[in-house]
């Protein structure tokens, strides 16, 4: 017995001196190597030991899985644009509420203070304001104080173009990611020296192309004198993912807000709004009878009648958190205002989709570099020059940067099918299917669908309780504007999102 006891112990502590040598025991060796994480004297490879992705300002976590994508509701416009199908959803981060008056002009302020020699740049994120105007109505207080009076502060922007709505995104994942540098000591709030070119711009800074008012830069381990400082990294973990419109899976994944009817990975109940049950009207007790959307009832009755009997009670938009959030905590994913999604729109978009994170739009861009692989000098505006990429041969997953009309619009996917080049502007050109125009108006000949066609959905205070179903999807061209069209951001969650998960529990 005691000749078998020493024999283990033999096998065992070696073992465990193994583990210890190799794993450092807290993850301070390297696995593979035995060599120091963050030691000078093992030549200063920097390991996080821990990371938890912080949440963004206005951000909801979102547990992304399985769930039904598409229409559950009677197709009333016989469009079939959005048949169901079970698609996968990654985990992610959604505004709380649609972007506000309020949001948007403290980006508009940031940029014309910012941009003094450009002017141009603040006249071109200007919300379309004459969206109000309708010919046989009456809406000029809009057209002149929606945007800019105080009492607007928390209603929705609109007359924001698809575009206009991605330049916001990138604006605001800036402006949160220098905040991020100045709480962690690295830089100094700088805001009145940062003029056109020289403004907080992450990808700039990464590059080494901004340098800003230092505070403190990390110490490099790379070096043996403990003086010696570095700049922050994508690796540090300091800095958040970007800011973006979400995709229509995800709109739809979140305004659904699924896992309420769910129970052992069973789904109980198909739900046609972002809320249970099959109307309009909440059937809580304290509110009950009340609606649980802003939308239109019926011809000419967009508020119900007054003295008590009001529908919603808004005839136009509503302050956000006017109605109650859904089960993900998210306001008015459905009525007030549509939103812009990040897709573009095809009547069968996802009849090739991917089974995991479904979108169509992918643009494939690239940081322009000279000779020696450094990033070309960034641009007037401070931020780096991109371009897409163009054909790249040898490559079984793309070919080409620009797949927005991927199998739908491609010479791959013409009628007759007679492919022979495939160089870069053949495959981008898509007038074999989808005509694109030239000038102003790019729409079709016979279709107004193009590769400028972006999906909106949520429905809004001018549509019929239809258009609720988070199932349901309309277009309008990328820049174009629109009185009852809105947008909310969304950001990628990095990693394993068990953590946020259990952490989101906890609080509840």
């Amino acid at each position: 017995m005691r000749l078998k006891f020493i024999l283990l112990s033999l096998v065992i502590i070696p073992t465990l001196v193994g583990c210890n040598l190799f794993r450092g025991g807290k993850g301070e060796a390297s696995q593979t190597t035995g060599w120091k994480y963050n030691d000078p004297k093992y030549g200063g490879f920097e390991v996080k030991k821990s990371y938890k992705q912080p949440t963004g300002p206005n951000l909801i976590f979102v547990e992304g899985g399985l769930f039904l994508m598409g229409r559950v509701n009677e197709d009333v416009d016989y469009a079939w644009n959005n048949s169901p199908r079970r698609v996968t959803v990654n985990s992610f981060f959604i505004d709380e509420t649609e972007v506000r008056n309020v949001d948007y002009r403290e980006y508009l302020h940031w940029v014309r203070n910012v941009y003094v020699s450009y002017p141009e740049v603040y006249q071109n994120a200007l919300p379309d304001t004459l969206v109000w105007r309708n010919p046989m109505s009456f809406n000029e207080p809009y057209t002149e104080s929606y945007l800019r009076h105080p009492s607007f502060n928390s209603y929705p922007v609109v007359g924001v173009s698809w575009l206009q709505a991605n330049k916001y995104c990138d604006w605001r994942t800036d402006r949160v990611n220098e905040l991020q540098l100045i709480k962690s000591g690295v830089l100094k709030l700088d805001y009145e020296n940062q003029k056109d070119e020289n403004n907080f711009n992450a990808d700039a800074y990464l590059a080494g192309q901004y340098e800003g008012t230092v505070n403190k830069n990390l110490r490099d381990l790379r070096s043996s004198d403990k003086n010696a400082t570095r700049r922050v990294t994508n690796d540090d973990g300091i800095l958040l993912p970007k800011y973006r419109l979400p995709t229509e899976a995800e709109w739809e994944y979140a305004a659904i807000a699924q896992p309420e009817s769910t129970f052992d990975e069973r789904v109980v109940e198909r739900k046609i709004y972002p809320w249970s049950g099959s109307s309009t009207r909440s059937p809580q007790k304290k509110t009950l009878g009340t609606f649980m959307a802003n939308f239109q009832r019926g011809r000419g009755d967009l508020t119900g009648v007054a003295g008590g009997s009001r529908n919603d009670g808004y005839a136009a938009t509503a302050p956000v958190r006017t109605f109650p959030p859904n089960e993900f905590g998210l306001y008015d994913m459905a009525g007030n205002v549509n939103e812009w999604v990040l897709d573009v729109y095809r009547p069968l978009t996802f009849a090739d989709a991917a089974e995991y994170s479904p979108f169509r739009g992918n643009v494939y861009t690239e940081i322009l570099k000279d000779a020696d692989g450094n990033p070309l000098p960034k641009d007037q505006l401070g931020r780096l020059q991109r371009d897409t990429i163009g054909y790249v041969p040898n490559r079984y997953n793309y070919n080409v940067g620009d797949n927005r009309n991927y199998r739908d619009g491609d010479p791959f996917s013409a009628i007759d099918g007679n492919v022979k080049d495939t160089n870069a502007k053949t495959i981008a050109d898509s007038d074999r299917m989808y005509f694109q125009g030239t000038g102003e108006d790019e729409a079709g000949m016979t279709t107004l669908i193009s590769d400028r066609s972006r999906v909106y959905k949520g429905g809004s205070f001018l549509d019929r309780v239809y258009w609720l179903s988070p199932g349901s999807r309309r277009f309008l061209d990328e820049r174009r504007a629109a009185v009852d069209i809105g947008f909310r951001c969304a950001m990628d969650v990095l990693g394993d999102p068990a953590a946020l998960t259990s952490s989101k529990k906890k609080k509840k």
